[in-house]
Parts: C-alpha cells; sequence; structure tokens
C-alpha cells in the first residue's frame, strides 16, 4: 500500500501525540485539575476521580490515528495500555483499551470534546 504524504496530516498527527503526552503524565502524576483543563467545559462533566489508593498508574497510547473531521475537528483513534505498579511490586497490566478522542480548538489550543473508552475485558 502506497500513501501520499499529507503535511497538514502529519503535523495534525504530531500536535495530537504531543497533546497526549502532556496529557497523560498530567493524568499519571495526580494533577487532576490540569488534566481536566485538558477537555473542553462541557466534557468536563464526564470527568472521574481517577487516583488508584496506593497505586501508581502509567498510561501509554501508540497506534495512534488521527483524522480531520468535517466541522473542523479532529478523530483520533489509538490503543492505550494502562499499567498498575504498588511499591514493593513488579509492574502489571490494569487495562488494555481503545480510545476515540473528537479534538477541537479552543484559543488556539487542543481540548478533548468527547472522549469514549471501551475497554477490551468488557466488550
Amino acid at each position: 500500500m502506497t500513501a501520499l504524504a499529507d503535511p497538514a496530516v502529519d503535523r495534525d498527527h504530531a500536535e495530537v501525540e504531543h497533546f497526549y503526552a502532556r496529557q497523560m503524565r498530567l493524568l499519571d502524576s495526580g494533577e487532576a485539575d490540569a488534566w481536566a483543563a485538558t477537555f473542553t467545559e462541557g466534557a468536563r462533566g464526564a470527568v472521574a476521580a481517577l487516583a488508584a489508593e496506593g497505586e501508581t498508574h502509567r498510561h501509554w497510547v501508540g497506534m495512534l490515528a488521527v483524522r480531520p473531521r468535517g466541522d473542523g475537528s479532529l478523530l483520533a483513534e489509538s490503543y492505550v495500555q494502562v499499567v498498575a505498579v504498588r511499591p514493593g511490586e513488579g509492574p502489571r497490566l490494569h487495562l488494555m483499551c481503545t480510545c476515540a478522542d473528537v479534538f477541537v480548538r479552543q484559543d488556539g489550543e487542543l481540548l478533548v470534546r468527547e472522549r469514549v473508552v471501551t475497554r477490551d475485558d468488557r466488550r
């Protein structure tokens, strides 16, 4: 399969990848307010308390595909692994999910307007 390079798609992909790197670090380090601010106002009502007592979570986002939509938003689909670690124990795979985010721009910044996470263990 031959794909032609599209600078706009490449730029969107890189921007979304950078967004996830920042957003997941905020989540994993417990910076809930800063993490919540990466969502649009309408999407924040669905943000739940995510800190696990005595356990550290690390999120890895991979296999990212980004597509522009007709309304100017971006659809980003990815696989997400959540690795959990408790003090004195080795890391373990906590969750494997797919994630579909709809991104919009507000004041020149990408924000998540909508997120659908599907856990592989609940399909």
